[in-house]
């Protein structure tokens, strides 16, 4: 008996151990019509944006062929034009001989959920908390404009793409969403047996109560604490799981891909996804590199892409929890793509880069991440605040398209227009981003000076001891931050080697300051 259960588990292995592909198809059947809902093509008209051949399905006739030679695909886009499917080697060759087949591409970095612990030894939080007590990025970002402008996220959808969503309906901080029907549908690409209550009702790790703690961030209330976790608490949404296991975990990109053109074919304008792709671990020569995340390369950022330029949508990304570690650092996919809002973490008192927070590539044109806020829980629970912040825009006009929302909450951040890649262009002011939806002036909060020499005396005015600097090789790209201190209205600057900007954030201000 002890064999054969042996034998059986040695097969289940040997199966789920055949590698996985993209199968990329050369074209379509143009006669197809778009597998869009009457709402997302409603959308679509009112933004401008065409109905094209990436709406089409994939085409029939080549599912069937694939089947006919034993494959079997598990999941469509039509984004990409592919299919996904376990091949084997004898499988693998005939298929790439398929005259319709453009491309196959191995699916095989490891997801990594941009996690529930923070590494930061100064803020450390107690690890898998199902009650995150995020009120002091409330106050960061000033959650009291949005509240008294009546802005709750009513009338937005959301979807969150995420590993779990165990114990959501039964926390106190979404039982409001859940009472008023909410939560419209749920979707476990993982396991696609399992109905909306298991789902919300079975842990198989504890990874399951990530995307709980996610959705809290974006929607919770908690009246029995009388606090607020999240901006979005009158929003509607819909949920996919995507993955399981917390790191270590072969990724599946095709599940992120496949939640993501369901999502599209609702209507749904805002997504939040706290998940990224970064080096996996099973076959090295598959792993991503460091020099990959550059927008394009991952299959992933491709479709996030589309979504912004195809499909109006709005995808806020968890910029990654890899600061500290030295052989990454930097973001991870889809955080690279350029339509999509990356979003890093700050710690509460400087509103710096905490430690743990994703770094952005020094070979992007473009920043990223694209602004930052508080969180101890690692930049999985900072993109939700930012969603939650898009929703209130949303609500506010919705006629805002993705990237002019994506221009407001840039603009109304608190270093901008002097970004870096730590933090990006800070943290996000409801009162400034009210006053762009107004097309109102906004105070004057940023200058800059000219400075020479090896130091430099700058006379600033704040009540703070300790002031955040970023020392800088260009205008973008952060040598190294510091906490530097305020001694009788002056903040001393020491430049460094190949310095040539220094950026002084003074949180109601900022100054740049520029090395000649």
């Amino acid at each position: 008996m002890i064999r054969l259960t042996a034998f059986l588990c040695l097969l289940a292995f040997s199966i789920q151990a055949q590698p996985k592909y993209w199968i990329l198809l050369r074209d379509k059947d143009k006669n197809s019509a778009p597998a869009l809902s009457s709402k997302a093509l409603s959308q679509r008209q009112s933004l401008n944006l065409p109905v094209d051949e990436t709406d089409q399905p994939v085409t029939v006739a080549y599912l069937s062929q694939l089947q006919q030679a034993d494959v079997k695909p598990i999941c469509q886009s039509r984004w990409l034009n592919a299919v996904s499917a376990r091949l084997t080697a004898q499988q693998y060759a005939q298929v790439r001989t398929m005259p319709f087949v453009k491309d196959i591409r191995a699916i095989d970095p490891a997801i990594v959920i941009t996690s529930i612990g923070s590494p930061d030894s100064a803020e450390q939080p107690a690890p898998h908390s199902t009650n995150p007590k995020l009120a002091p990025v409330m106050t960061q970002i000033q959650a009291n404009d949005f509240a008294q402008a009546g802005l709750t996220g009513r009338f937005v959808t959301i979807g969150v793409i995420d590993a779990g969503f165990f114990g959501a309906d039964s926390a106190n901080a979404l039982k409001h969403v859940f009472v008023r029907n909410g939560v419209k549908q749920v979707r476990d690409y993982v396991n696609e047996k399992k109905t909306h209550s298991e789902l919300l009702r079975t842990l198989e790790t504890t990874s399951d109560l990530h995307g709980t703690e996610v959705l809290a961030a974006i929607a919770g209330n908690d009246p029995t604490e009388n606090l607020q976790f999240g901006l979005a608490t009158d929003a509607t949404f819909y949920l996919a799981r995507t993955d399981q296991g917390n790191r270590e975990y072969r990724g599946e990109e095709d599940n992120w891909v496949a939640a993501m053109e369901w999502m599209d074919s609702l209507g749904v304008r805002l997504i939040n996804t706290s998940l990224g792709y970064a080096k996996g671990m099973s076959n090295p020569k598959d792993n991503y590199e460091p020099s990959q995340m550059d927008g394009h390369t991952s299959l992933i950022s491709r479709a996030a892409q589309i979504a912004a330029d195809k499909k109006g949508i709005l995808i806020i990304v968890s910029a990654g929890n890899e600061g500290e570690d030295r052989s990454w650092r930097i973001i991870s996919t889809p955080a690279d793509a350029q339509g999509v809002l990356a979003i890093g973490a700050t710690n509460s008192r400087l509103w710096n880069r905490i430690g743990y927070s994703s770094i952005g590539p020094e070979n992007l044109p473009y920043l990223k991440p694209n602004v930052s806020c508080f969180s101890l829980y690692g930049t999985s629970l900072s993109a939700p605040v930012i969603t939650g912040f898009a929703a209130c825009l949303m609500q506010a006009n919705p006629k805002l398209t993705n990237k002019q929302i994506m221009e407001v909450i840039e603009k109304s951040s608190h270093l901008y227009p002097y970004g870096n890649n730590y933090v990006g262009y800070g943290v996000p002011q409801a009162s400034r981003a009210l006053a762009l939806l107004k097309h109102q002036e906004l105070p004057a909060t940023a200058r800059s000076v000219k400075a020479t020499g090896k130091t430099f005396t700058l006379p600033i005015e704040t009540t703070e001891a300790v002031v955040s600097v970023f020392h800088k090789k260009d205008a973008i790209h952060v040598m190294q931050q510091e906490a530097a201190k305020v001694a009788n209205g002056k903040v001393t600057l020491r430049r460094s080697n190949d310095e040539k900007q220094t950026t002084v954030d003074l949180k109601k201000e900022v100054i740049e300051v520029i090395w000649e």
